[in-house]
Protein backbone atom coordinates (compact mmCIF):
# COMPACT_ATOMS: atom_id res chain seq x y z
CA UNK A 1 0.00 0.00 0.00
CA UNK A 2 0.98 3.52 -0.83
CA UNK A 3 2.06 5.55 2.35
CA UNK A 4 0.94 8.84 2.60
CA UNK A 5 1.27 11.67 1.56
CA UNK A 6 2.55 9.65 -1.73
CA UNK A 7 5.22 10.95 -4.06
CA UNK A 8 4.40 13.75 -6.37
CA UNK A 9 5.53 12.52 -9.53
CA UNK A 10 5.60 14.52 -12.87
CA UNK A 11 5.44 12.80 -15.78
CA UNK A 12 6.26 15.43 -18.64
CA UNK A 13 6.01 14.64 -22.93
CA UNK A 14 3.27 14.14 -25.11
CA UNK A 15 -0.67 13.87 -25.37
CA UNK A 16 -1.60 12.44 -28.65
CA UNK A 17 -4.43 10.40 -30.29
CA UNK A 18 -3.93 7.45 -32.32
CA UNK A 19 -5.18 6.48 -35.04
CA UNK A 20 -5.80 2.50 -35.02
CA UNK A 21 -6.11 1.33 -38.08
CA UNK A 22 -7.40 -2.40 -37.62
CA UNK A 23 -6.28 -5.28 -40.22
CA UNK A 24 -9.94 -5.19 -41.60
CA UNK A 25 -9.55 -1.27 -42.28
CA UNK A 26 -11.12 0.18 -38.86
CA UNK A 27 -10.09 3.31 -37.69
CA UNK A 28 -10.25 4.00 -33.77
CA UNK A 29 -9.01 6.85 -32.25
CA UNK A 30 -7.65 6.29 -28.54
CA UNK A 31 -6.24 8.06 -26.44
CA UNK A 32 -1.84 8.32 -26.05
CA UNK A 33 1.29 10.02 -25.99
CA UNK A 34 4.27 7.78 -24.48
CA UNK A 35 4.41 9.84 -20.82
CA UNK A 36 0.34 10.73 -21.51
CA UNK A 37 0.10 6.43 -20.99
CA UNK A 38 2.68 6.10 -18.59
CA UNK A 39 0.88 8.89 -16.46
CA UNK A 40 -2.08 6.79 -16.40
CA UNK A 41 -0.57 3.39 -15.94
CA UNK A 42 1.05 5.39 -12.39
CA UNK A 43 -2.10 6.76 -11.58
CA UNK A 44 -4.37 3.58 -12.27
CA UNK A 45 -2.01 1.60 -9.71
CA UNK A 46 -2.30 4.66 -7.22
CA UNK A 47 0.18 7.27 -7.72
CA UNK A 48 0.09 10.67 -7.54
CA UNK A 49 0.81 12.04 -10.53
CA UNK A 50 0.79 15.88 -12.44
CA UNK A 51 0.94 15.58 -16.49
CA UNK A 52 3.38 18.27 -18.38
CA UNK A 53 2.55 18.75 -21.66
CA UNK A 54 -0.21 20.59 -23.73
CA UNK A 55 -3.53 19.94 -24.88
CA UNK A 56 -5.90 20.98 -27.29
CA UNK A 57 -9.20 23.14 -27.02
CA UNK A 58 -10.19 20.83 -29.55
CA UNK A 59 -12.41 17.92 -29.65
CA UNK A 60 -9.34 15.37 -29.24
CA UNK A 61 -7.36 17.79 -26.60
CA UNK A 62 -10.87 17.00 -24.12
CA UNK A 63 -10.92 13.86 -25.09
CA UNK A 64 -7.50 13.58 -23.55
CA UNK A 65 -7.96 15.67 -20.75
CA UNK A 66 -11.19 13.80 -19.45
CA UNK A 67 -9.28 10.48 -19.59
CA UNK A 68 -6.60 12.04 -17.23
CA UNK A 69 -9.37 13.01 -15.19
CA UNK A 70 -11.35 9.71 -14.99
CA UNK A 71 -7.74 8.39 -14.20
CA UNK A 72 -6.83 10.86 -11.01
CA UNK A 73 -4.04 12.31 -13.12
CA UNK A 74 -3.54 15.95 -12.25
CA UNK A 75 -3.58 18.60 -14.76
CA UNK A 76 -2.46 22.11 -12.85
CA UNK A 77 0.29 21.85 -15.16
CA UNK A 78 -1.11 20.97 -18.82
CA UNK A 79 -1.28 23.88 -20.74
CA UNK A 80 -4.04 24.96 -23.29
CA UNK A 81 -3.94 25.86 -26.13
CA UNK A 82 -5.58 26.40 -29.62
CA UNK A 83 -3.21 24.27 -31.60
CA UNK A 84 -4.74 20.94 -32.79
CA UNK A 85 -4.21 17.71 -31.30
CA UNK A 86 -0.80 15.88 -32.97
CA UNK A 87 -2.35 12.77 -34.62
CA UNK A 88 -0.32 9.33 -34.99
CA UNK A 89 -1.94 6.66 -37.32
CA UNK A 90 -0.58 3.34 -36.07
CA UNK A 91 -1.10 0.34 -38.29
CA UNK A 92 -1.15 -2.92 -36.63
CA UNK A 93 0.53 -5.98 -38.76
CA UNK A 94 -1.15 -9.66 -38.32
CA UNK A 95 0.91 -10.03 -34.54
CA UNK A 96 -0.82 -6.81 -33.00
CA UNK A 97 2.42 -5.21 -33.57
CA UNK A 98 2.30 -1.08 -33.90
CA UNK A 99 3.85 0.97 -37.02
CA UNK A 100 3.61 4.79 -36.46
CA UNK A 101 2.96 7.42 -38.89
CA UNK A 102 3.26 11.06 -37.24
CA UNK A 103 1.31 14.32 -38.42
CA UNK A 104 2.83 16.75 -36.36
CA UNK A 105 3.31 20.28 -37.48
CA UNK A 106 1.54 23.16 -36.41
CA UNK A 107 -0.30 20.79 -33.58
CA UNK A 108 0.04 20.21 -29.78
CA UNK A 109 3.04 18.53 -28.76
CA UNK A 110 6.09 20.23 -30.41
CA UNK A 111 5.27 23.99 -28.19
CA UNK A 112 5.85 23.39 -25.01
CA UNK A 113 7.75 26.75 -23.75
CA UNK A 114 10.80 26.58 -21.17
CA UNK A 115 8.83 28.84 -18.69
CA UNK A 116 5.87 26.24 -18.94
CA UNK A 117 8.33 23.02 -18.52
CA UNK A 118 9.60 24.95 -15.64
CA UNK A 119 6.83 25.38 -13.05
CA UNK A 120 6.85 21.51 -12.64
CA UNK A 121 10.24 22.03 -11.09
CA UNK A 122 8.39 24.96 -8.22
CA UNK A 123 7.85 22.61 -5.83
CA UNK A 124 10.35 20.20 -7.02
CA UNK A 125 8.66 16.37 -7.25
CA UNK A 126 10.02 13.44 -5.86
CA UNK A 127 9.84 11.62 -9.11
CA UNK A 128 10.24 13.28 -12.61
CA UNK A 129 9.54 10.77 -15.82
CA UNK A 130 10.56 12.32 -19.37
CA UNK A 131 11.16 10.93 -22.72
CA UNK A 132 9.60 10.31 -26.25
CA UNK A 133 8.52 13.22 -28.36
CA UNK A 134 9.33 15.05 -25.54
CA UNK A 135 12.67 15.11 -25.65
CA UNK A 136 12.68 14.99 -29.73
CA UNK A 137 10.85 17.98 -30.96
CA UNK A 138 12.03 21.13 -30.16
CA UNK A 139 10.97 23.52 -28.52
CA UNK A 140 9.41 20.99 -26.05
CA UNK A 141 12.76 18.94 -26.26
CA UNK A 142 15.13 22.00 -24.59
CA UNK A 143 12.56 22.90 -22.45
CA UNK A 144 12.21 19.72 -20.44
CA UNK A 145 16.16 18.86 -21.03
CA UNK A 146 16.16 21.78 -19.02
CA UNK A 147 13.76 20.73 -16.34
CA UNK A 148 15.59 18.15 -15.71
CA UNK A 149 18.76 19.69 -15.31
CA UNK A 150 16.88 22.03 -13.08
CA UNK A 151 15.53 19.50 -10.37
CA UNK A 152 17.95 18.65 -7.47
CA UNK A 153 19.63 15.11 -6.83
CA UNK A 154 16.47 14.43 -4.09
CA UNK A 155 14.11 14.15 -7.29
CA UNK A 156 14.13 10.50 -8.73
CA UNK A 157 14.32 10.81 -12.33
CA UNK A 158 13.12 8.29 -14.95
CA UNK A 159 14.15 8.36 -18.80
CA UNK A 160 12.36 6.56 -21.69
CA UNK A 161 13.78 7.77 -24.67
CA UNK A 162 11.10 5.90 -26.75
CA UNK A 163 12.88 6.85 -29.71
CA UNK A 164 10.62 8.16 -33.04
CA UNK A 165 13.39 8.47 -35.96
CA UNK A 166 10.64 9.35 -38.62
CA UNK A 167 9.98 12.38 -36.11
CA UNK A 168 13.29 13.12 -35.07
CA UNK A 169 14.11 16.03 -37.17
CA UNK A 170 18.06 16.18 -36.29
CA UNK A 171 19.66 12.87 -35.02
CA UNK A 172 22.93 15.31 -34.12
CA UNK A 173 21.11 16.95 -31.29
CA UNK A 174 18.77 14.51 -30.64
CA UNK A 175 21.89 12.43 -29.38
CA UNK A 176 23.61 15.09 -27.67
CA UNK A 177 20.21 16.34 -25.82
CA UNK A 178 19.66 12.86 -24.96
CA UNK A 179 23.20 12.39 -23.30
CA UNK A 180 22.73 15.15 -20.96
CA UNK A 181 19.31 14.01 -19.98
CA UNK A 182 20.49 10.34 -19.00
CA UNK A 183 23.57 11.82 -17.39
CA UNK A 184 21.38 13.25 -14.48
CA UNK A 185 18.89 10.29 -14.77
CA UNK A 186 18.34 7.37 -11.88
CA UNK A 187 16.63 4.64 -14.43
CA UNK A 188 16.79 4.67 -18.39
CA UNK A 189 14.18 2.37 -19.59
CA UNK A 190 14.17 1.50 -23.50
CA UNK A 191 13.80 -1.09 -25.79
CA UNK A 192 16.59 -3.15 -27.53
CA UNK A 193 15.45 -0.48 -31.22
CA UNK A 194 15.97 2.33 -28.84
CA UNK A 195 19.35 1.75 -27.74
CA UNK A 196 19.83 0.44 -31.28
CA UNK A 197 18.93 3.91 -32.56
CA UNK A 198 20.74 5.95 -29.87
CA UNK A 199 24.30 4.50 -30.80
CA UNK A 200 25.67 4.64 -27.51
CA UNK A 201 27.41 1.50 -27.76
CA UNK A 202 27.73 -1.94 -30.05
CA UNK A 203 24.46 -3.36 -28.09
CA UNK A 204 21.53 -2.82 -25.94
CA UNK A 205 23.77 -4.56 -23.76
CA UNK A 206 26.86 -2.93 -24.12
CA UNK A 207 24.56 -0.06 -23.78
CA UNK A 208 23.31 -0.58 -20.34
CA UNK A 209 26.65 -1.51 -19.03
CA UNK A 210 28.11 1.53 -20.01
CA UNK A 211 25.01 3.60 -18.97
CA UNK A 212 25.78 2.22 -15.20
CA UNK A 213 29.47 3.10 -15.34
CA UNK A 214 28.52 6.66 -16.08
CA UNK A 215 26.34 6.98 -12.88
CA UNK A 216 23.04 5.75 -13.90
CA UNK A 217 21.03 3.37 -11.29
CA UNK A 218 19.53 0.96 -13.24
CA UNK A 219 18.65 0.14 -17.22
CA UNK A 220 15.77 -1.91 -18.20
CA UNK A 221 15.62 -3.51 -21.74
CA UNK A 222 12.98 -4.31 -23.27
CA UNK A 223 12.71 -7.11 -26.56
CA UNK A 224 8.91 -6.86 -27.39
CA UNK A 225 7.35 -10.61 -26.49
CA UNK A 226 10.28 -11.82 -25.63
CA UNK A 227 11.93 -10.39 -22.36
CA UNK A 228 12.69 -7.67 -20.69
CA UNK A 229 16.48 -7.09 -18.76
CA UNK A 230 17.25 -5.40 -15.90
CA UNK A 231 21.11 -3.93 -15.52
CA UNK A 232 22.36 -2.31 -12.02
CA UNK A 233 25.93 -3.02 -10.16
CA UNK A 234 24.20 -5.75 -8.40
CA UNK A 235 23.81 -7.73 -11.23
CA UNK A 236 21.42 -8.07 -14.16
CA UNK A 237 18.28 -10.42 -14.77
CA UNK A 238 15.96 -11.20 -17.24
CA UNK A 239 12.62 -11.48 -17.21
CA UNK A 240 10.19 -13.54 -19.74
CA UNK A 241 7.01 -12.16 -20.96
CA UNK A 242 4.01 -14.13 -20.10
CA UNK A 243 2.04 -15.55 -23.56
CA UNK A 244 -0.90 -13.81 -23.57
CA UNK A 245 -3.68 -12.80 -26.93
CA UNK A 246 -2.36 -9.66 -28.28
CA UNK A 247 -5.33 -7.34 -29.34
CA UNK A 248 -2.28 -4.54 -29.99
CA UNK A 249 1.09 -3.12 -28.54
CA UNK A 250 -0.08 0.22 -28.24
CA UNK A 251 1.34 1.76 -25.24
CA UNK A 252 3.06 -1.30 -23.80
CA UNK A 253 5.85 0.16 -23.38
CA UNK A 254 4.72 2.98 -21.44
CA UNK A 255 2.53 0.91 -19.39
CA UNK A 256 6.07 -0.95 -18.71
CA UNK A 257 7.48 2.08 -17.03
CA UNK A 258 5.17 4.00 -15.66
CA UNK A 259 4.45 0.51 -13.68
CA UNK A 260 8.20 0.12 -13.02
CA UNK A 261 7.79 3.71 -11.60
CA UNK A 262 4.30 3.00 -9.55
CA UNK A 263 6.15 -0.36 -7.77
CA UNK A 264 9.29 1.46 -6.91
CA UNK A 265 8.19 4.35 -5.60
CA UNK A 266 5.15 2.72 -3.79
CA UNK A 267 7.61 0.06 -1.56
CA UNK A 268 9.11 3.43 -0.72
CA UNK A 269 12.25 2.58 -2.81
CA UNK A 270 14.62 5.04 -4.46
CA UNK A 271 18.28 5.65 -6.25
CA UNK A 272 20.02 3.77 -3.24
CA UNK A 273 17.92 0.25 -3.68
CA UNK A 274 18.25 0.49 -7.32
CA UNK A 275 21.75 -1.50 -6.69
CA UNK A 276 19.63 -4.52 -5.12
CA UNK A 277 19.35 -7.18 -8.03
CA UNK A 278 16.54 -8.82 -6.59
CA UNK A 279 14.11 -5.66 -5.76
CA UNK A 280 15.10 -4.72 -9.59
CA UNK A 281 13.80 -8.23 -10.54
CA UNK A 282 10.60 -7.71 -8.73
CA UNK A 283 9.83 -4.33 -10.24
CA UNK A 284 10.19 -5.58 -13.34
CA UNK A 285 8.71 -8.52 -13.21
CA UNK A 286 5.60 -6.27 -11.86
CA UNK A 287 6.01 -4.21 -15.08
CA UNK A 288 6.22 -7.25 -17.34
CA UNK A 289 3.02 -8.19 -16.03
CA UNK A 290 1.18 -4.67 -16.69
CA UNK A 291 2.67 -4.39 -20.03
CA UNK A 292 1.14 -7.91 -21.09
CA UNK A 293 -2.05 -6.94 -19.49
CA UNK A 294 -2.08 -3.69 -21.71
CA UNK A 295 -1.37 -5.84 -24.66
CA UNK A 296 -4.59 -7.73 -24.51
CA UNK A 297 -6.88 -5.09 -25.16
CA UNK A 298 -7.32 -2.19 -28.24
CA UNK A 299 -5.09 0.85 -27.50
CA UNK A 300 -2.95 1.81 -24.57
CA UNK A 301 -4.98 0.77 -21.35
CA UNK A 302 -2.75 0.27 -18.27
CA UNK A 303 -4.24 -2.28 -16.09
CA UNK A 304 -5.50 -1.39 -12.66
CA UNK A 305 -4.50 -1.92 -8.74
CA UNK A 306 -7.50 -4.87 -9.07
CA UNK A 307 -6.39 -6.38 -12.08
CA UNK A 308 -2.84 -6.15 -10.90
CA UNK A 309 -4.29 -8.01 -7.55
CA UNK A 310 -3.41 -5.24 -5.45
CA UNK A 311 -6.15 -4.48 -3.93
Amino acid sequence: MWSEPRPRVVIAGEALIDLIIGQDGSVTPAAGGGQYNAARALARLGGSVEFLGRLSDDWFGKLLRSRLDEDGVGTSLAVETGDPTTLVLAEIDEAGVAHYHWYIEKTTVPGLELEDALKAGDPAPDALHVGTLGLAMEPIADSLAALVAQVPESTFVMVDPNCRPTATPDFGRYQARMKKVIARADVVKGSDEDFEYLALAPTPAQTARLLLEQGVGAVLVTHGGDEALGFCVGGEVSVPVPSVQVSDTVGAGDTFGGSFLAYWLEHGFGRRELGDVDLLEAAVTFAVQAAAINCTRAGAEPPTREEMGLD
